[in-house]
């Protein structure tokens, strides 16, 4: 069994709002990446320094405990946080998750520090892994050091790269990885969600 945390940190600036909020098939984002979620875990969270705003939810809430760090210190938080030895994190504004990718990635999560996809080499998908506890000591080193690269602290623990060919049999069109962070994102989300739902 591994933790879940939901991470709604972010400022949402370049979308003018705050994303998790924004309806996706005609229900808040966040109300639909806690449906697609709950099922795997028996301790779900989401990381905000905005508690106000995501009380309603009825989950619990963590915030940040090296404030203004940016999305490792949302990191370090939830792993932190997280009851078992295995946090999957995912981000608040992923309306088209899969229930099974998401469980392939925690059945691998014993063979590494971090599982994560990589979809488009060099970056990975980092607000869609798995992380373990023994993060902690590398993250918290790159935090102290404001070095917020949120993938710097890889190079210290053991990562499990989960390949576009393995992706490929859960997600075929990687709709798992969509997010929204402009006016233009929530757009083609929404044209997304209507060719889903039609199909």
């Amino acid at each position: 069994m591994v933790s879940i945390a939901i991470l709604a940190g972010g400022q949402s600036k370049r979308m003018g709002r705050d994303k998790a909020f924004l309806e996706v098939g005609g229900q808040p984002v966040i109300e639909r990446v806690i449906g697609q979620v709950q099922t795997l875990t028996d301790d779900l969270f989401i990381s905000t320094n905005s508690p106000e705003k995501y009380a309603h939810l009825g989950l619990p809430l963590v915030p940040d405990i090296y404030p203004d760090k940016a999305a490792l210190g949302g990191l370090y938080s939830v792993i932190q946080a997280a009851r078992h030895a295995h946090v999957l994190v995912v981000a608040c504004d992923m309306p088209f998750l899969k229930v099974a990718l998401l469980q392939y990635l925690i059945d691998l999560a014993p063979q590494a520090d971090v599982v994560v996809p990589l979809i488009n080499p060099p970056q990975p998908e980092t607000l869609h892994a798995v992380y373990s506890k023994n993060c902690l000591p590398a993250i918290e080193r790159r935090l102290l050091a404001d070095q917020l690269r949120l993938i710097g602290f890889f190079a210290d623990v053991t990562v499990r790269y989960v390949e576009r060919e393995e992706i490929i049999e859960f997600d075929p069109e990687f709709h798992s990885f969509v997010n929204m962070n402009t006016p233009e994102d929530w757009h083609r989300v929404q044209a997304i969600a209507k060719a889903v739902q039609d199909s």
